[in-house]
């Protein structure tokens, strides 16, 4: 019985998209969309030069210690992006179970 509890929590939780400001350092996500329209256009260009799009992982890697939590560092791939906390709230992600190889 536990053990298909656990399996429901993680379906559940896999299932569920979040902002990836509230994704939690260190949790594997896929990007599911992004609110460009709430991104300033000079950033929209930045992240999509820099691959971050629909179907991205990434992973939250440092959150700022100031009252905003600005800013929020990303691994994408091999490199390391920092993202305003307005811009990761903008991204919508997909939790996943396994880690990224």
């Amino acid at each position: 019985m536990p053990h298909s509890t656990l399996a429901f929590i993680a379906n559940r939780l896999q299932k569920s998209a979040m902002n990836l400001d509230t994704l939690p350092i260190g949790a594997i996500a896929q990007i599911s969309a992004i609110d460009w329209a709430a991104i300033p256009e000079t950033e929209g260009h930045r992240l999509r030069s820099l691959g971050i799009d629909a179907g991205t992982l990434v992973e939250p890697m440092h959150k700022g210690i100031l009252f905003w939590r600005d800013p929020i560092s990303v691994r994408v791939g091999r490199m390391t992006v920092a993202l305003r906390r307005k811009v990761a709230l903008a991204i919508q992600c997909e939790p996943q179970l396994e880690t990224a190889a």
